[in-house]
């Protein structure tokens, strides 16, 4: 929250590129799988929106490889009525 705050709640990559894009997620400039040491170190911490985060990490993106979509899909049937015997 005090990374936002900092940020004034705006894209930091967006504001680099001249764009103004509000932010909502606060992003690792220095991943934590290199770097734990620097998880709550507010210099390597910047605040970011939803596109430039998806872009910065795409493999947590929420688009499913087409294998995993297949496997979800349903199955459609197509039903008739009886004739009605009046």
């Amino acid at each position: 929250m005090a990374v936002l705050i900092r940020d004034h709640y705006l894209c930091q990559p967006c504001l680099r590129k001249g764009k103004i894009t509000t932010a909502n997620t606060v992003h690792h400039i220095k991943p934590l799988e290199t770097h734990p040491e620097l998880a709550l170190d507010e210099d390597n911490l910047e605040s970011i929106c939803p596109t430039c985060h998806n872009q910065e990490h795409p493999e947590k993106g929420s688009r499913k490889p087409v294998e995993a979509q297949r496997k979800r899909r349903a199955t459609v049937l197509k039903v008739e009525a009886n004739p009605e015997r009046w």
